[in-house]
């Protein structure tokens, strides 16, 4: 199961992509390893040619199940979900996602 966060992107909003890499990322695997965290990937959004992208960086987080992610959320959600003031102004966007292959 992947959970999506999606930052959207805002001409003037803010965003610390050094602050959101070195410390929220390290952070969010400190806590969620132990719950059940398999992988996370970082991507940054780019729109088609001579657009904008909607969303300026979406993390990919991979989980067991649900249940993991309901547990990470459980014991260690305050903090992390309390860290994202430190890097954006921006209200993340979660999606719940299966792999299909």
């Amino acid at each position: 199961m992947i959970v999506a966060v999606m930052y959207p992107a805002k001409p003037n909003g803010r965003f610390d992509l050094d602050y959101y890499m070195q410390k929220h990322i390290p952070l969010v695997k400190a806590r969620w390893e132990s719950c059940g965290l398999r992988e996370v990937r970082v991507l940054r959004g780019a729109g088609a040619p001579g657009g904008e992208a909607s969303y300026g960086v979406i993390a990919l987080l991979s989980f067991g199940s649900m249940a993991d992610f309901e547990r990470a959320g459980r014991e260690h959600g305050k903090e992390v979900l309390g860290d994202i003031p430190n890097f954006t102004d921006a209200q993340p966007v979660m999606q719940f996602c299966e792999e299909l292959g």
